[in-house]
């Protein structure tokens, strides 16, 4: 079997890894600069890679887990500046409210719940991609629905 070129890959996954890193990160922007830097970081060895979805989905995941730990330690440092008004996810005020919820979770918890929920990957998967042990994403998974539960409860 011949392997996908960088171009065929890229028009079938750039919406799919868009979204993907808007639901983690929740910028547009933020989200655009991730997925190109997935794929020119997939560009600079494209012929070792066995996978390009799943080696694309892993470094969109890992780029916007960076972010938001970025995220916090500048906001961390410096109170409020720096936090930016998040755009609305849809214009249906319980959807926005589940989203800004998901959006507070610590990045592992919330790229368990995103890879789950939304791109539907089974928690052995998420482990792989998160590089993470199978029971720890089971735990992380758990306790993001708890705070969910009490946060839009």
């Amino acid at each position: 079997m011949t392997q996908a070129t960088l171009e065929q890959v890229f028009r079938e996954q750039r919406l799919p890894l868009l979204r993907l890193a808007y639901l983690m990160c929740g910028s547009r922007e933020l989200g655009e600069d991730i997925v190109q830097t997935a794929f020119v970081s997939a560009h600079e060895r494209w012929s070792a890679i066995d996978d390009p979805a799943a080696y694309l989905r892993r470094a969109v995941v890992n780029r916007a887990k960076d972010e938001q730990r970025r995220h916090y330690r500048r906001r961390g440092r410096s109170g409020m500046e720096g936090e930016q008004a998040r755009e609305p996810i849809s214009h249906l005020p319980e959807i926005d409210e589940t989203w800004r919820s998901i959006r507070d979770l610590p990045a592992a918890q919330r790229a368990v719940v995103v890879l789950h929920y939304y791109e539907d990957l089974p928690l052995v998967e998420i482990a792989a991609v998160l590089d993470r042990p199978p029971a720890t994403v089971r735990s992380d998974l758990r306790r993001a629905l708890d705070h969910l539960r009490k946060a839009l409860s």
